[in-house]
């Protein structure tokens, strides 16, 4: 490595975190490698492969790498970041990097991270790579190819025995060379410089609450789903689904080893279909740039007739002013924003699940002061900008969900409560229900304050 010269890695803040970043090469094109649950970006560097997987993106773009919150060189959180929190290190970074807009390459658990911010932010994103990912990590009836949940003990157990030596992972993570002494040392040191025995358990447990499939059908960005047919951690199934369920998106199978890395095997032809795929695709702007994944926050004075013939139209109007004003503070506050008054509620959109589900509570609380109850629904979903305005079905799921609150009540869809796995919240199932206009069952939530 005396030739080689490592980038030098800065840090960015990400909310009361320090996210640590590395740039490589100088062209237009922005590529961001959005890491799984293994990364170090210094130590990275000590791969020949890893070195040679990066001289081939660099060649026709800048890459970007950066570890995660709650892993390698980045700041430890309290409890495991979730999500929402590792959208917010993304944005960080390219804030920091002066990325408008960028090519996600999300690898593994980076995958289903990458497809969130996707969603979410498409204006920020040109293109979006998967190797190895998944929608769903943890198997369930209707995904059979995910982790099963019940070895959780048995994998404690094995990472209690053998973490920080690298002889059991780099069975899963980097095949080709588990026979190689040197590798095993090498990877042994990724092990223990990435995350200590416990965060790493925590994190493996974190990430079998991940499920992004209902928000597949949302994305708007052109994709690539790369995934090795023999992957020993990650089954080619993982890949398949979200090529076929992503709108648009084309796959590649790879049969040069099984290798979980992106950078086992043949690097070079990973690299050149990446680039074929980024150059050889249009990136003209269409009016689907102005659909996004959101999270819509509908709320409702309970009883609000009856409130007025109490206290008459002079003490009602400062009544609502109260609410207004507070629905408007607060939607900023959890960083939201307020779309407009219903007249006797709000509706607001957030890019975070999680804080759209703490400011319904805060305004609940605060509102309960005033004495005025509210209900309120919220389901993240595809939404139309129209100005500063808002419409689409998610809008329309919100209202409908918000009509099944009981007084006092805040109800989430089943969407919500998957994405929000981890943060914190707590939720109460209230059970299956037909919502006016929209097909099927919809099984609600009331959050727990």
């Amino acid at each position: 490595m005396s030739d080689y010269q490592i980038p030098p890695t800065r840090y960015v803040r990400s909310g009361e975190l320090s996210i640590a970043y590395q740039t490589l090469g100088l062209h237009p094109l922005d590529v961001i490698v959005v890491p799984h649950i293994i990364s170090h970006i210094e130590h990275l560097h000590e791969f020949p492969e890893y070195r040679q997987f990066l001289k081939h993106l660099s060649g026709f773009s800048r890459v970007i790498t950066f570890d995660k919150s709650g892993q390698g060189l980045s700041d430890r959180p309290v409890g495991i970041p979730t999500l929402e929190q590792r959208m917010d290190d993304i944005a960080a970074v390219m804030s920091a990097t002066r990325s408008s807009k960028a090519i996600l390459l999300g690898c593994s658990e980076g995958a289903a991270l990458s497809i969130l911010f996707a969603a979410t932010y498409p204006e920020r994103v040109s293109h979006l790579i998967l190797f190895g990912g998944f929608a769903r990590n943890a198997a369930t009836a209707d995904y059979e190819f995910g982790f099963p949940t019940d070895q959780l003990d048995v994998l404690d157990k094995l990472i209690d025995d053998t973490w920080g030596t690298g002889e059991v992972a780099i069975r899963y993570y980097w095949a080709t060379s588990m026979h190689r002494p040197e590798a095993i040392q090498q990877f042994a040191k990724l092990e223990r410089l990435s995350a200590s025995p416990g965060a790493y358990k925590a994190m493996i447990r974190q990430n079998t609450l991940i499920d992004v499939r209902p928000i597949l059908q949302s994305l708007r960005v052109p994709t690539l789903v790369l995934h090795r047919k023999n992957d020993a951690l990650i089954r080619i199934e993982n890949g398949r689904y979200l090529a076929e369920r992503i709108p648009g998106a084309k796959l590649i199978e790879y049969e040069d080893c099984a290798d979980h890395l992106i950078f086992g095997g043949d690097v070079r032809r990973i690299a050149s279909d990446i680039r074929e795929f980024v150059v050889g695709s249009s990136t003209q702007e269409t009016d689907d740039v102005d659909r996004i994944l959101a999270t819509v926050l509908m709320t409702d004075i309970v009883d609000s007739t009856r409130r007025l013939g109490e206290v008459g139209d002079r003490s009602w109007t400062s009544l609502l002013d109260e609410h207004d004003n507070a629905s408007q503070r607060l939607a900023k506050q959890h960083r939201g924003r307020y779309v407009a008054s219903t007249g006797d509620g709000m509706v607001a959109v957030f890019d975070g699940p999680s804080r759209a589900v703490r400011c319904a509570m805060d305004l609940s609380k605060k509102l309960q002061g005033a004495g005025l109850q509210l209900r309120a629904g919220l389901h993240t979903g595809e939404i139309e900008l129209r100005g500063e305005n808002v419409a689409g079905v998610a809008v329309h799921a919100a209202a409908r969900v918000m009509a099944k609150a009981e007084p006092g009540e805040i109800l989430v869809s089943r969407v919500l409560v998957d994405l929000v796995a981890g943060a914190g919240l707590s939720f109460r199932e209230r059970g299956d229900f037909e919502l006016k206009g929209l097909n099927g069952s919809w099984r609600l939530f009331a959050a727990q304050q």
